[in-house]
């Protein structure tokens, strides 16, 4: 079978007074910690990845990206099994097994891009985060469950727009969810083409101003 770009979503819930305290409590750093991707259980795009796949590549991960403090990915992936570095917002620094889910910690990074996220997560904006990997796929079933196969490569995990699993949420190091306010802090999409066109407004305003002559 030929191999595939493969992206699934997990959804991604945090409110901005979150962000506040995980700046407070990490020398301002956004840190977030919480499920990246499930195992065994049929996602919104219709596709199952086993265990024991998931398992293998997540400890080669670990072992390689994580290990060597390159575990990035990208605000808004593109179909592309490459990670564009001038588009990277975050760095995973850990992950581990809950059961059949990756948990993973996730610093936010400084980039032009991790600003932009940080921003959004500030306006509760609702962000999915999502795995992006090569592989193929078998269908099971008539009702279109694929299975992903044994060739499964993982790339990376990046934060994205449209989550699509429900039931995972990210939340910030060394702090709970409120479940009772979550949804107060669901923005609509539209708050993230806004936030976006005023950093770039801005950014455009300060290259375009004249230089002052000596």
């Amino acid at each position: 079978m030929a191999k595939q770009v493969l992206i699934d979503y997990t959804n991604f819930d945090i409110t901005p007074q979150m962000i506040t305290e995980s700046e407070k409590i990490n020398d301002g750093r956004v840190i977030v910690t919480g499920v990246l991707q499930r195992a065994g259980a049929k996602n919104q795009n219709g596709r199952v990845y086993p265990k024991e796949v998931l398992e293998r590549e997540v400890e080669q991960y670990s072992q390689v990206q994580i290990s060597e403090n390159r575990a990035l990915g990208e605000l808004d992936h593109p179909e592309s099994s490459v990670v564009n570095l001038q588009n990277v917002s975050h760095n995973i620094k850990k992950v581990w097994w809950n059961g059949d889910d990756v948990v993973g910690t996730v610093e936010v990074l400084g980039t032009p891009s991790g600003n932009i996220l940080k921003e959004l997560l500030k306006a509760g904006v609702k962000l999915g985060i999502s795995s992006r990997g090569l592989g193929s796929v078998k269908q099971l079933s008539e009702d279109g469950t694929l299975e992903v196969q044994d060739d499964f490569e993982l790339v990376c995990w990046d934060f994205v727009s449209n989550p699509s699993t429900h039931g995972a949420f990210m939340r910030p190091v060394n702090e709970s969810i409120n479940e009772s306010k979550q949804d107060i802090y669901i923005g609509k999409y539209d708050k993230v083409t806004n936030i976006i066109n005023e950093m770039l407004c801005d950014l455009t305003c300060k290259c375009s101003l004249p230089t002052r002559s000596k």
